[in-house]
């Protein structure tokens, strides 16, 4: 039985919202839950258009910014001012106008909803911001996401949108904390009394406490994919399993999510990958369970993409969607067919209905 669905993570090359959105919907019908907009423009590039919103003085130097002041200055002091507001909340109502002209012409299906996708906070921090100043821009960066995300809900109907959450630098945070990842960049910048995991999953959650209930979530949890290579390689899945069941443990999380998606690299068709997807906690995050989708799909490789989902599915209780890895921005175009071929060819379409 082929696996139902299939989730765009997030970023598609096209030169706008209404290329992307009409791509997809045409190239996968009946197959998606949401549609993103491809994150088209300077946001191609994951959270890289964001470093332009913090003072030169609290950027990473070798991203441009500017040395700290000499020793027994003090640390330079921030206010709200001096953070840019986000901006993802402008280019997520310009595409949800595209989306409802394009549903109008019958091009985007009525039960397919629009997906944001945002990184977190964290991801953006700890990839922009100096160390020393981290924690003290942290709560600044935060208030301006809440922002993003009130001007959001306040402007698209609840019920039409999905705001998938790119948890990327979280693995990377976990895997360090595991010893496995050596690189200090990736380091936690916080200490937490009830560890790594928790305090990760404290900063989404309390985002999330702002969006009315009614509100769906997502996650896309991630390897990172710079120069189309992982930060580190997964050993298996389990410590996706282990963030992935930290969020579904909240009570303001668990309830409204509603797909999780994980990364399958290339190489790994064996079921010793899978086999912590059996600890999944899917249940008990409400009355209807998140869906899960699987990275399995690789450009080129309908056959390997065929032998991904064979062992996922002879070694998992549940059944799932197909993805990427992650998002498509720095992926070559010309593997972009490919990829929308595979994801059609090897799944079956979604039940017609709103979800």
């Amino acid at each position: 039985m082929k696996p139902t669905g299939v989730l765009m993570v997030g970023s598609v090359p096209g030169a706008s919202p209404e290329e992307v959105f009409t791509r997809l919907t045409t190239a996968l019908p009946g197959r998606l839950q949401a549609v993103p907009d491809g994150e088209t423009g300077e946001r191609w590039n994951y959270i890289g258009w964001q470093l332009q919103r913090f003072p030169l003085v609290a950027r990473r130097n070798e991203l441009g910014g500017i040395p700290l002041p000499e020793s027994g200055s003090g640390l330079p002091a921030f206010t709200l001012e001096d953070i840019k507001p986000t901006a993802y909340d402008e280019v997520a109502l310009s595409s949800y106008n595209e989306l409802k002209r394009l549903r109008e012409q019958n091009i985007i299906p009525s039960n397919v909803r629009f997906q944001i996708g945002l990184p977190s906070p964290y991801s953006v921090l700890i990839g922009h911001v100096k160390p020393e100043l981290v924690n003290a821009i942290e709560p600044l960066y935060e208030q301006r996401f809440a922002e993003t995300l009130d001007h959001i809900v306040t402007n698209i109907p609840h019920d039409d949108v999905v705001i998938q959450w790119d948890l990327c630098f979280e693995m990377t945070a976990l895997e360090f904390d595991q010893g496995r990842f050596t690189e200090t960049r990736h380091q936690a910048y916080f200490s937490s009394p009830n560890g790594v995991l928790q305090g990760l999953v404290d900063r989404v959650a309390r985002l999330c406490e702002r969006i009315p209930k009614d509100v769906k979530f997502a996650f896309h949890l991630c390897y990172g994919d710079l120069r189309h290579k992982h930060f580190v390689e997964p050993h298996d899945t389990s410590l996706l399993v282990e963030l992935a069941n930290a969020l579904l443990a909240r009570e303001t999380l668990g309830p409204r999510t509603e797909w999780i998606h994980l990364p399958v690299p290339k190489e790994r068709t064996d079921p010793e990958y899978f086999s912590p997807l059996t600890g999944l906690k899917l249940d008990g995050s409400g009355s209807k369970p998140p869906y899960i989708y699987l990275g399995v799909v690789h450009a080129n490789d309908e056959a390997g993409t065929k032998k991904r989902i064979e062992t996922a599915q002879a070694t998992v209780p549940f059944s799932f969607g197909v993805a990427t890895e992650c998002g498509l921005g720095r992926t070559p175009p010309e593997e972009i067919d490919s990829i929308l071929h595979i994801c059609k060819e090897v799944t079956a379409e979604r039940l017609q209905e709103k979800l």
